[in-house]
């Protein structure tokens, strides 16, 4: 019996793998890195608290009870505790780190 060897033409390779040479292509990041939850938890945990700025440029001050995908619940201590939508928030920063500016 008479075995045929089949071989690929090189050049036709060369075009199938693209400019990259064949190398790996980057892997694309993970869409969740728990840097968010990561922050939430430490803050709740040691009940600082926050200033939360909203798109409006309305302050809120309080301590974050708890959070969701979509919310995030400041308790205060002068007002009513508020729900907060996570996409009508421009920022959060701790009410210790406030300069005297933002005052």
């Amino acid at each position: 019996m008479n075995r045929k060897l089949i071989r690929p033409n090189l050049s036709d390779l060369k075009e199938q793998m693209g400019p990259t040479g064949g190398t790996r292509a980057k892997r694309v990041p993970p869409e969740q890195t728990n840097a968010e939850s990561f922050y939430y938890l430490k803050q709740m945990n040691s009940k600082t608290p926050m200033v939360v700025i909203l798109l409006d440029g309305e302050e809120i001050h309080g301590i974050i009870e708890w959070y969701d995908k979509n919310c995030l619940k400041l308790n205060r201590t002068d007002k009513p505790n508020v729900l907060l939508p996570k996409h009508n928030i421009k920022y959060i920063y701790k009410a210790s780190e406030a300069t005297e500016e933002s005052k």
